[in-house]
């Protein structure tokens, strides 16, 4: 049976540092704990952390909530959560919530004195600070995606950025009419209902940096290239497509506020008969097994799921483990909650045309 001491010589570690990385500490240097994490898959060791739970009266278990577990986006994002929580001997135990207030503040309250969960970590689409400001700021509890509530820890990638990134890329292509599917209108708070996925936060930043790239371009944002939909699904991109391409004037670049949108449009494109990218280039948003695998395979901005995995992961073990804060306080005294950034790349691929120049990787 392999030990945390085998595992420490092995990474050339102290076992004191193999505890901080199973454990989640996040005061350890990024390339010590990827040399540990290393070791821990090269030597198959797993964590006995059940009697350190009990003594310590916890359970191991995390809990993972999520608007839809049926997105692509969120599957890949779980796997990434349930493995790395391997990982650090912590079960992530998932569940759904529809972007309902309802739900999401129901799931969190449990978050208490005798919960089966010692920490929480949410993508919350119906909340808003106020609808928390009752919670106390040591709950171990983690936000992701792009509603950030004051006073709480949070891990996100810079959506508005990463928007901006995949428009200037087919801007460097020659790109001149690009249009936009992915707009939203907030439909209240409340609820998103289902198939919303990350909607309304996400289409907010990435519609903005749509706009930045075209306005830094010298150029005007045309209204009528920029096309509603009710959620991101694939029938949602599909439909937008057509309706760009019924126009007076059809785009010759899209840039879909993710990747079910992009495939969808990719499909109209198809039976419409305009070859991709040849007459009209095609971008996605967040880089799933499926656009990889389409015909042809889809450029695509690629949030590292594993990074949000382990940084949230880090944020929610480091509360569990003891009192210790470092987020910032406001004038008042009370605490403004770390918002993490995780990585993001544009991966280049067939749908767009050839690599250009700047933050992309052809795959």
């Amino acid at each position: 049976m392999t030990t945390r001491r085998a595992v420490a010589e092995a990474a050339g570690v102290s076992v004191r540092t193999v505890s901080n990385v199973v454990t989640g500490h996040h005061y350890v240097a990024d390339d010590t704990r990827a040399r540990v994490l290393r070791a821990i898959d090269d030597l198959g060791y797993r964590p006995s952390e059940l009697a350190r739970n009990l003594r310590r009266g916890r359970s191991g278990l995390l809990g993972l909530v999520l608007p839809d577990l049926d997105t692509p986006y969120f599957a890949e994002l779980t796997r990434a959560f349930v493995e790395e929580g391997a990982r650090r001997g912590v079960t992530v135990v998932i569940d759904q919530t529809d972007g309902d207030l309802a739900r999401e503040r129901q799931l969190i309250d449990r978050l208490g004195p005798g919960s089966v969960f010692d920490g929480l970590i949410v993508e919350a689409l119906a909340l808003h600070g106020d609808d928390l400001a009752d919670l106390g700021p040591d709950r171990p509890l983690v936000f992701l995606g792009e509603n950030v509530l004051a006073g709480h820890d949070h891990v996100m990638i810079d959506n508005r950025l990463a928007a901006r990134e995949a428009v200037e890329h087919l801007i460097a292509g020659g790109r001149r009419r690009i249009a936009a599917i992915g707009a939203q209108a907030d439909p209240g708070a409340g609820h998103r209902g289902p198939g919303t996925d990350v909607a309304a936060g996400a289409s907010t930043f990435r519609l903005d940096g749509y706009r930045d790239a075209l306005e830094a371009a010298g150029g005007v944002v045309d209204e009528t290239l920029v096309e509603q939909v009710p959620g991101f699904r694939r029938a949602d991109g599909a439909a937008a497509m057509a309706r760009l391409l019924d126009s007076a004037d059809p785009p010759d670049a899209v840039f879909c506020f993710s990747d079910p949108l992009a495939l969808g449009a990719l499909r109209t494109l198809l039976t419409r008969g305009v070859a991709v990218p040849d007459d009209v280039a095609l971008v996605g948003f967040d880089d799933v097994e499926d656009g990889r695998y389409a015909t042809p395979s889809l450029t695509s901005i690629s949030p590292d799921k594993r990074a949000i995995a382990r940084r949230a992961l880090d944020l929610a073990l480091a509360k569990i483990e003891g009192p210790e804060d470092d987020g910032e306080s406001t004038a008042s005294g009370s605490r403004r909650g770390r918002v993490v950034l995780a990585p993001h790349r544009l991966v280049v691929r067939e749908s767009s045309g050839p690599a250009v120049t700047g933050p992309s990787t052809t795959a």
